[in-house]
Order: C-alpha cells, then sequence, then structure tokens
C-alpha cells in the first residue's frame, strides 16, 4: 500500500458535539486561529466536500461466514437482523438481533479460523482483510488532503439499536501547505447510528456540504437506490463514487451500477480506472499501419483475470464490444477450476466472436481482487496478423504461454496500476467532475451481456 510522506498537524482533536453544534464548532475552530498568539494563521479548505458512506465490518464479516447472503450495503433490514440472531445462537451469545461489540470480537475470531482453514471464499477473505474502516478520516486526508485540503463528512450506519446518531468534528492541517506561517486545513465530520437513524437526518448531512463547491460521495459499500439517504446523496453530489472490486456479487451488483447510470445518476468506479493501461496497450498493438485492418479479424478473445471477482474482465470485454462493434448475443456460465464464462458476439457483417473469461485460482491474491491477468486477441484466420498477448507484469501469461497456437502473437507486459492503493485512484477521481462517456457505453454493453444469462 502507497501511503502519504505528508504529516499532518491536528489543529482540533476529535470533538463530541451535538448534530446541531456542527457548524458552530467548526467555525470556533477558524475563528480562534485567525490571530493566534504564536502567529500562525489556519483557514478552512476551499477545494470540495467529500462525503464517505463507511459501514462497520459486521455485515462483511457475516457474509463471509455464511450467515448473511444479502448486499453489504450497511443497511440494518431483516436480512441483517436474522443473520445477526443467527451468529448470536450459533457462539452462544444472548440472541438480540443487535450488533454489539462481544458479537464483533467473536465474528473476528471465526473468521479469522474460518481463512486458515480454507472455509472462506477468496472474495470474501479479501474484502475482508482490506476493510479498515476509519471513522476520522485521517486515511483518506493522508492520500487526498496534501494537494486538495477539504471537508470530509464520514457517515458510519452500524448494526446496533437505534439510539440517534452521534456527531464529532476535527481539524487537521497538511504542514506542505503552510506559506507565509498560514495553514490551510482539511475539516472532518463523523455521524454515526443506525441506517434508519442516517436516513432521518439525511436533509442534515445535505446542509453540511460547503455550498457552492463541488460535492463527491464515496460509497463504500454496495449502492442501494431505494435507501433514502442514497437517493438523496445521489440527488446532490457531483458524483458518486464505488469500487466494484469489493463486490460481493460482482454480476448482479453490475446490473444495479448500469440501471442507477441509465437513470441519469453520475456514477464513477474506480475498478474501471484500473483497466487504463490494458486498454491503451490493446489499442497501441494495432496501431500501426500495416495492422490497423487486422483488428477486424480478431474472433477469439481469452481474458484471464484473478479468481474471486469477475468485474474486470467483464468491463473489459464490454469495453472492446464498444470498439469493434460487437453485439452480444449468448453468454454462458461454466464454473469449475477456472470459473469460466463464455460469451458469443456478433460484428456488423454478422461474424461470430467467441470470448472466454477465465477466474485463476492463486495461492496469493493481490491488493485487488480480480484484477487482469492476461489477455489473448487472435483469429480463427491463420493468416491474419491479430494475435496480441498481453500480460501482467506480476504474474505472467500463464495459460496463455501454455496453450500456444498457430499465430505467432506480438506479446506486451502491461505496466498496472493495481500497486496504487484505492486513496490515489479516489484522488485522481475528485480531479474530474465531468461524466464518462465511454464507461456509461461500456456498461451499457456489459448490461447486454449479463442479462443474456437470464433470459
Amino acid at each position: 500500500m502507497v501511503q502519504s510522506s505528508t504529516p499532518l498537524v491536528p489543529l482540533q482533536a476529535p470533538k463530541d458535539v451535538s448534530i446541531d453544534e456542527i457548524e458552530a464548532e467548526l467555525a470556533q475552530i477558524w475563528q480562534g486561529y485567525l490571530a493566534n498568539q504564536d502567529g500562525v494563521n489556519a483557514t478552512r479548505a476551499t477545494t470540495f466536500t467529500l462525503i464517505i458512506y463507511e459501514p462497520e465490518e459486521t455485515q462483511r464479516l457475516l457474509a463471509a461466514l455464511d450467515f448473511y447472503n444479502g448486499p453489504v450495503d450497511g443497511l440494518s433490514g431483516p436480512k441483517t437482523t436474522a443473520a445477526i440472531k443467527s451468529a448470536q445462537k450459533a457462539y452462544g451469545l444472548t440472541v438480540t438481533g443487535n450488533s454489539n461489540p462481544e458479537l464483533q470480537a467473536k465474528l473476528k475470531s471465526a473468521f479469522i479460523e474460518a481463512k486458515a482453514a480454507g472455509k472462506v471464499s477468496e472474495a470474501e477473505a479479501n474484502a475482508v482483510d482490506h476493510y479498515s474502516p476509519d471513522l476520522q478520516g485521517a486515511g483518506i486526508a493522508d492520500a487526498i488532503a496534501t494537494s486538495n485540503p477539504c471537508r470530509i463528512i464520514t457517515v458510519c450506519p452500524t448494526a446496533g439499536e437505534d439510539e440517534g446518531v452521534t456527531a464529532q468534528v476535527s481539524a487537521y492541517c497538511p504542514i506542505q501547505k503552510r506559506s507565509q506561517r498560514s495553514l490551510i486545513c482539511c475539516e472532518y465530520i463523523t455521524l454515526q447510528g443506525t441506517s434508519s437513524a442516517l436516513d432521518r437526518i439525511g436533509g442534515i448531512i445535505s446542509a453540511l456540504v460547503v455550498s457552492e463547491l463541488p460535492k463527491f460521495v464515496w460509497w463504500k459499500a454496495t449502492p442501494e437506490p431505494d435507501y433514502g439517504l442514497f437517493k438523496r446523496l445521489c440527488h446532490d453530489s457531483d458524483a458518486i463514487i464505488i469500487d466494484s472490486s469489493t463486490f460481493n456479487d460482482p454480476e448482479s451488483n453490475l446490473l444495479l451500477i448500469a440501471e442507477l447510470l441509465s437513470q441519469g445518476i453520475r456514477i464513477t468506479d474506480l475498478n474501471w480506472s484500473r483497466l487504463s493501461p490494458w486498454q491503451e496497450l490493446a489499442a497501441q498493438a494495432f496501431d500501426p499501419p500495416e495492422r490497423r485492418a487486422a483488428i477486424y479479424e480478431v474472433d477469439q478473445v481469452t481474458i484471464d483475470y484473478e479468481k474471486g471477482n469477475s468485474t474486470q474482465a467483464l468491463m473489459y470485454l464490454g469495453w472492446l464490444a464498444t470498439r469493434l462493434q460487437w453485439r452480444p448475443v449468448a453468454y454462458e456460465y461454466e464454473g469449475g477450476d477456472y470459473d469460466i464464462r463464455r460469451v458469443k458476439l456478433v460484428n456488423p457483417q454478422g461474424k461470430e466472436i467467441k470470448a472466454e473469461l477465465g477466474g485463476i485460482p492463486l495461492a496469493d491474491w493481490g491488493n485487488v481482487l480480480g484484477d487482469l491477468i492476461s489477455l489473448r486477441l487472435s483469429s480463427t484466420n491463420l493468416n491474419a496478423d491479430c494475435c496480441t498477448v498481453l500480460c501482467s507484469e506480476t504474474a505472467g501469461c500463464m495459460r496463455m504461454e501454455a496453450s500456444g497456437g498457430a499465430q505467432a502473437c506480438r506479446i506486451q507486459q502491461v505496466t498496472s496500476v493495481s500497486d496504487q492503493n484505492t486513496e490515489i485512484l479516489l484522488g485522481q477521481q475528485l480531479q474530474n467532475r465531468g461524466r464518462d462517456p465511454l464507461y456509461i457505453e461500456t456498461m451499457k454493453v456489459t448490461e447486454q451481456i449479463l442479462k443474456l444469462i437470464e433470459s
């Protein structure tokens, strides 16, 4: 994980306040530093507001341990309550249906044991291992406040009893922003309560954003279009930022994202950004004049990805289809050791293209589950100069090299962005408020592929 080396000066440690006092408390901090006795002035940032939806890990642990099979969305609905009761009963705890520190400790212990015994899937293990709630937002500030000090509102739904919403305020200043004894600082607001309690104060959350400045929401859970708070934030923000690499039900969740995009909701996916080096190298492979026509000879596509999350592979195939005007006509899930998915597409001339997506089981998965490993574009026309193989620098070509073939292939190594942590990709997204037409177009085709398996 890449960490920021920029130290932060704590201007105000986390302080408990009432919801009605949040703005007044923050204003008091800045007023106190307008004429500080040591001559240092501190002013609040005027760049943007970032709202972080940060669920506690109870629901994700319940899912990993097979007590819960719904979306990991932070909502305390009937499924979550039933899962909590089942876990409490299984572990000999008092059955209340509400999360508490005792249950959370037992779930964490049980997860460690289940993972060691190989009883937890790669997807769930990866999601839990890389889930690190930061209620003060400092982990985010270390990565993005260096260049863009801002207001961060962290919304933390819990699975306990509904006792209203608690609030904290704090402020930190990156010292490299210090100029002429002046600090430009980040301010943090943390709101914690059940999903229903947070929904009740949705209007207050919207009112806490800095007016006339960009507003972003980082939704660190499965989006829930029927949740009042989610709908309000979609309406009030410039973009909803997600990361499909953390989806616990990748195909269903991709369909949900495609539906939200079709409704005009501004969504951007950090996992989409991870595909850019693969897209660029594929395009470059057919950029030479002598190869430009050869791209239309491609009728065989093989995509290998890290087993456990198929979102990158599906989006990449969707992107290829948009570029080459392929129309998906059939989708089959075969499963097996390589979690095989087969997709048939046709080009405008009616030529059939066969695509195979394979989930490669790795002994040690990386920070981003589902990262692409290798890609092969080839043709049944052995005279066509179109065979192209792209390989990850970390995992190599694996099946691509082993399968060989009659065609001579151009092989290139992809320098992946997967080693960049989520905060770096997030920082890049915060610089861009516009829609990504290519992402929207790709998700339309990806949706068409996924809906084929339903028919």
